[in-house]
């Protein structure tokens, strides 16, 4: 594969993981390093370790996920966006908002923005290409845009052109999900 070729790849699987980071930096009052951190190595080692993954499933698992990819990553992006929605809404101004980067929230984001970087590894098993170095640098794409994601999110946040972050955060996973959802019809 090409050089100019991996990068707009990489560029391209990791814009989800962006979005979803910007969402998650506009939900918190503050952002510790640790906080970015732990998103941005979850969404890169998810990103990197699905090419692989794909890569050894190959061409006939490819096809039975390709039926319902989207069915999955439309159940958890809206489950996780609903969630946000919800608790954005009813939530007493005064206590702090849960902490989306451990824990199950973590897993399930980290999974649905990765599910595309699968199929990516399932096509290079199809066309016997390589993937190492592509899966790497495909998880060291996701790393970084996940970090600037959640750092730009959170500069928003802090500016408060949003009363209710976390809703509208939600509300942004939804309809990523909805778009990818659309994309593979």
């Amino acid at each position: 594969m090409k050089s100019v070729e991996l990068l707009l790849l990489a560029f391209g699987l990791g814009l989800d993981a962006f979005s979803v980071a910007v969402a998650f930096g506009m939900c918190q009052k503050t952002c510790p390093v640790g906080a970015r951190l732990r998103l941005s190595l979850s969404f890169g080692a998810f990103q990197f370790l699905m090419p692989l993954l794909g890569f050894l499933a190959g061409a006939k698992v490819a096809n039975i996920v390709a039926s319902f990819d989207h069915f999955v990553v439309l159940g958890i992006l809206s489950f996780v966006g609903a969630k946000m929605v919800a608790e954005g809404l009813r939530r007493d101004e005064t206590r702090p908002f849960p902490d989306l980067s451990r824990g199950w929230p973590l897993l399930f984001a980290s999974l649905a923005t990765s599910i595309d970087a699968l199929a990516v590894g399932f096509s290079f098993a199809l066309l016997q290409k390589g993937v190492l170095l592509e899966a790497l640098v495909i998880g060291i794409f996701a790393f970084s845009m996940t970090y600037l994601g959640v750092s730009f999110g959170h500069r928003v946040q802090e500016k408060a052109i949003f009363s209710r972050p976390e809703a509208f955060g939600g509300i942004v996973l939804i309809l990523i999900g909805l778009k990818i959802f659309l994309e593979h019809l």
